[in-house]
């Protein structure tokens, strides 16, 4: 599957490079890189790039890219899963995959890697199984090593791996059993001037963390299951039983995982929760303003968070003069990126953006496109919801209704 994998910056550095079969000499990556010049941002690179002998097949994170570099044909989704998968491994163990903590844990980076994939394939990709080979570094851990001169490298090998649960550790114990399950949706929605929305759709997630004693077994139903279109399952979900009766059911992995990931193409049009009003009028010489507004819409009743608003300047604009009523802005006259934060916005008097801006030239300009990101606590755009969750299991007592306790789009069991 993978011959090599090349870590590389923005830069053009390669930082590090991991070779499961044969060495493949890092001048392969001048392909990658001629198409990262090509590219207008590094979001726009391709994933894929096919070469004379081999193919590489890219992930794009924090200033970052994971290039696997493979010498026949792979199915490239599942390598970009694998990739996806390394940075959130990384990101679990150093607090980020960053160019700095990739540097500054790089024995650790290759140790990880090393159980991840073997010869090229993958093996390991559970967290909490890899926290078993390879103990997470932490200050004390990390004094007793040099100490003692042992490694974070387990001498045992995990119970999991040798069962037909491998995601699950055998023996797990909590004083208190409960599991967490947050339901979090980003709508992606296209709208114009006169704020009808054009086109819509909805990426969601079932995030769950799960702290239970010994093999549990849950089940869970949706009120409306037919309202997913395209699904990814953790292993962990027996698939025929979704696609027979629509019912989640499975033994959760212990600690934090990603239950299920779901695509909704709106063919209803979504209602989007906030408004953005706005006078733009860019022309050369004197009388160019800018007047922004952005609210949530009445009919919602949330608090919007984390509100920000971005606008990608023409090239004529020189400078941006602006006053807003909450919170800050900030204009970067080379990359012409106009951001407002806003921060949290309740129901009430709506923040507004107003001033004037130079433009060269004597001719007008077009208004540019308005980008608004926000986040809304305890909130399904599209209507999901949990019906009912079971757990069955040596050490629980099957009970029917769960014990919902909601907070920040959470919703928690207890027994």
């Amino acid at each position: 599957m993978l011959n090599s994998l090349f870590i590389v910056n923005t830069s053009g550095d390669v930082i590090l490079e991991k070779h499961w079969k044969s060495v493949i000499h890092r001048s392969i990556c001048d392909y990658f890189f001629d198409a990262q010049k090509k590219a207008a941002c590094p979001e726009d690179v391709p994933p894929i790039i096919a070469t004379p002998h081999h193919y590489l097949i890219s992930v794009y994170h924090s200033q970052i890219f994971l290039v696997a570099v493979s010498t026949e044909e792979t199915p490239p989704l599942m390598v970009i899963e694998f990739l996806h998968r390394v940075v959130a491994t990384l990101t679990s163990y150093f607090d980020e995959c960053s160019d700095s903590a990739i540097k500054e844990n790089c024995v650790m980076v290759f140790e990880l890697l090393d159980e991840m994939l073997d010869n090229g394939y993958p093996l390991v990709t559970e967290l909490n199984i890899l926290q078993d080979l390879i103990k997470p570094p932490n200050f004390l851990r990390n004094i007793a090593n040099q100490v003692t001169g042992r490694t974070n490298i387990s001498e045992v090998l995990p119970s999991g791996q040798l069962s037909n649960i491998p995601w699950r550790r055998h023996g797990v114990k909590y004083t208190n059993n409960e599991a967490y399950f947050d339901v979090i949706e980003e709508i992606d929605a296209i709208i114009d001037k006169q704020g009808a929305t054009v086109c819509s759709e909805i990426q969601g997630y079932i995030d769950c963390c799960s702290r239970l004693t010994g093999m549990p077994d849950l089940t869970m139903t949706l009120v409306n299951p037919r309202l997913l279109d395209d699904v990814s399952f953790h292993p962990c979900v027996r698939f025929k039983r979704w696609e027979n009766e629509r019912v989640l059911s499975f033994v959760p992995p212990d600690g934090n995982f990603r239950l299920l990931s779901y695509h909704i193409a709106t063919q209803n049009i979504v209602a989007i929760p906030v408004y953005v009003r706005h006078t733009i009028m860019l022309k050369g010489g004197v009388g160019s303003r800018i007047e922004l507004t952005v609210g949530p819409k009445q009919s919602m009743g949330k608090v919007l968070e984390d509100v920000v608003v971005e606008m990608t300047m023409p090239k004529a604009v020189q400078n941006c003069n602006l006053t807003p009523s909450v919170g800050k802005y900030s204009f970067d006259p080379a990359s012409k990126l106009l951001q407002w934060n806003v921060g949290k916005i309740e129901l009430g008097k709506p923040p507004t953006l107003k001033g004037s801006v130079a433009v060269s030239g004597s001719a007008a300009v077009e208004p540019p496109p308005i980008s608004v990101k926000f986040k809304i606590n305890q909130l399904a755009a599209s209507g999901l919801k949990v019906n009912r969750l079971d757990m069955y299991g040596e050490n629980y007592k099957p009970f029917k209704g769960v014990k919902y306790i909601t907070k920040a789009g959470r919703f928690q069991i207890r027994t």
